[in-house]
C-alpha cells in the first residue's frame, strides 16, 4: 500500500508529498491561477533544493492546483510592489536580486539530476512557461495552452525563457512566441515541441504519475549521467560528446544497479535498482 509522505513548504501556496519515490509539487493558487507570489517562489526554490538533496525522491512531479499551471508573475502586483525594502534597491541590486532568484529556481531545476515532469492542467504563461520548459518532460491536458506574455506588458523576459525555448523549437519559433506572446493550444503545442504528450483532462495527473514512477524505479547514477550528456549536446562538438558518454558508461558497468539490470534480463523479471 503507498503511503503518501507530506513534506511541509512553510506555506499553504505550495503543497508537496512523497508517493512511491516521486515528489509531486503543486503549485496551490488556484484562485490566481497559481501565478508566483512572495511566498509561493521562496517555497518552490527551497523544494527543488531539497528534493534535489533527498535520497528518497527518484523524480519529481511539478503542477498547479485547479485550471492553470502558473500564469506566471502577478501581474496586478507590478504596478504597485508589495515590499518597500525591493522598492528601495537600485537598479544594480534589483538585477541582482533577480539573477539569483532565477538561479535558485529554473537554474536549480534545470540542473536538477534527476527526472522532472511537467503536469500543465492549463494556462502555463510568461514565467510559469520558463518554469514548465526547465523540466525535462512536459504532459499537457488538452484544455492546456502556453503563451510567453512579456510582450503584452512591455517586457523581455526572465527565467531563461529565450534560451529555454531556443533549444526547445529553434531560433525561428522561439522568435515568434516571444514577439507574438500568442496562446498557444496543446496540440499545437505537441506540434512545435514545447510538450511530449497531450492527454485528456481527466487522466493528466495519473498519466503524469506513472510517467514519473517509473522514472523514480529507473538506475538512478544512469539517468543522471544521461542527463549530463543530453546537456553536453548543446554546448560540445560531437568528438567531445562521444569522449564524454564514455567517460560516464565505463563506470556504470561496475554499478550495481547495471549487475542487477543484466541479472533481471537473464531471470525476466523487472530489475529493482538501488541507486548504487
Amino acid at each position: 500500500m503507498t503511503t503518501d509522505i507530506t513534506i511541509d513548504t512553510g506555506t499553504n501556496e505550495l503543497l508537496c508529498v512523497i508517493r512511491d519515490r516521486v515528489a509531486i509539487i503543486t503549485l496551490n493558487r488556484p484562485e490566481a491561477r497559481n501565478a508566483l507570489s512572495d511566498n509561493l517562489s521562496p517555497a518552490l526554490r527551497r523544494m527543488i533544493r531539497s528534493c534535489g538533496d533527498n535520497p528518497d525522491v527518484g523524480a519529481v512531479l511539478l503542477t498547479g492546483a485547479g485550471t492553470a499551471f502558473c500564469a506566471g508573475g502577478d501581474v496586478k502586483g507590478m504596478g504597485a510592489h508589495r515590499d518597500p525594502g525591493k522598492l528601495a534597491m537600485s537598479e544594480a541590486e534589483k538585477v541582482a536580486d533577480l539573477k539569483e532568484r532565477q538561479r535558485l529556481l529554473t537554474g536549480a531545476l534545470h540542473g536538477l539530476r534527476k527526472p522532472t515532469i511537467a503536469a500543465l492542467p492549463g494556462p502555463a504563461a510568461g514565467a510559469g512557461l520558463a518554469i514548465a520548459l526547465a523540466c525535462d518532460i512536459r504532459i499537457a491536458a488538452q484544455s492546456a495552452f502556453v503563451a510567453t506574455g512579456y510582450v503584452r506588458i512591455g517586457l523581455s523576459g526572465d527565467y531563461g525563457i529565450a534560451w529555454l525555448l531556443t533549444q526547445l523549437v529553434g531560433t525561428a519559433r522561439a522568435r515568434e512566441l516571444m514577439f507574438t506572446g500568442e496562446k498557444v493550444d496543446a496540440d499545437r503545442c505537441a506540434q512545435l515541441g514545447l510538450v511530449n504528450r497531450v492527454v485528456p483532462d481527466e487522466r493528466l495527473q495519473e498519466e503524469a504519475f506513472a510517467l514519473a514512477k517509473s522514472l523514480a524505479e529507473g538506475p538512478a547514477l544512469a539517468l543522471r549521467s544521461i542527463k549530463d550528456n543530453l546537456d553536453e549536446a548543446l554546448t560540445v562538438d560531437f568528438d567531445t560528446a562521444r569522449d564524454r558518454e564514455a567517460e560516464r558508461l565505463i563506470p556504470l558497468m561496475a554499478s550495481m544497479d547495471h549487475k542487477e539490470a543484466v541479472q533481471a534480463f537473464i531471470e525476466k523479471r523487472k530489475a529493482v535498482f538501488k541507486g548504487s
